[in-house]
């Protein structure tokens, strides 16, 4: 089963979810505002495409935040423990296929990752 972490509302997340549909490909998915980042998940993440990939340092939540928290975001620990208390943080969508995980929504990777 591939499931689809996000935010309902991101434009990026509404173009993947139908790209998936388009595919036929079924698919669930997981709300960050109302079910926030699973830590197992986000941990698993992390260690798949690292801390880098999965920091959205390009949003309006990043943007927001003032630069001594900014800074001290230096590695893995620092930014998970931000992107758990910020899901906003987390760059979507984050997707868990059945041997993959992407971020972001890339519609080559993601027809590569899909399954057979």
């Amino acid at each position: 089963m591939i499931t689809v972490y996000g935010i309902p509302n991101c434009d990026t997340v509404k173009k993947a979810r139908a790209w998936l549909t388009d595919q036929g490909l079924a698919h669930t998915f997981h709300d960050f505002k109302k079910a926030g980042v699973p830590a197992d998940r986000l941990q698993a993440w992390e260690t798949a495409v690292g801390w880098q990939k999965l920091l959205n340092r390009q949003g309006t939540t990043w943007r927001k935040l003032d630069a001594s928290t900014q800074l001290a975001v230096t590695d893995a620990r620092t930014a998970m423990a931000l992107m758990t208390s910020l899901p906003s943080l987390v760059k979507r969508p984050v997707v868990e296929w059945t041997s993959a995980i992407t971020v972001g929504f890339d519609p080559a990777a993601w027809a590569e990752a899909q399954p057979t």
